[in-house]
């Protein structure tokens, strides 16, 4: 079909600190610094969710989510960092993949999937 939408171009929001915030996610996620970057091929999800939904915190509008390769090495090292990571084990499915989930410097929710082999 042609005329239609292949892929996330990019997520763009507000910060207090833009530069103290790129810095963290370069750091600690290898996330470029506000330059376009090749990416895995995979898969994408757009999902509105409820309102009232409570998969994230009710006071914050959206979740990041990134597609990750070697989830337990970049809890370890997140972690190593002192940055607290959420991990359930109800988030792991054999169909969909691994999930945890972190918050950063400026309370915004992050979640890091590893989708399955």
């Amino acid at each position: 079909m042609s005329g239609r939408v292949t892929g996330f171009g990019g997520v763009f929001f507000r910060a207090r600190d833009p530069d103290a915030l790129t810095n963290w996610y370069q750091t600690h996620l290898g996330v470029p610094s506000a330059e376009p970057f090749a990416q895995s091929e995979g898969v994408s999800v757009f999902a509105p969710f409820k309102r009232d939904t409570d998969y994230w915190p009710a006071e914050k509008q959206w979740m990041l989510n990134f597609r990750v390769e070697g989830l337990e090495a970049l809890i370890e090292r997140l972690e190593a960092a002192g940055i607290s990571v959420e991990t359930r084990v109800d988030w792991n499915h054999p169909e969909i993949g691994n999930f945890a989930r972190i918050v950063d410097p400026e309370g915004n929710n992050v979640e890091l999937w590893e989708p399955p082999a």
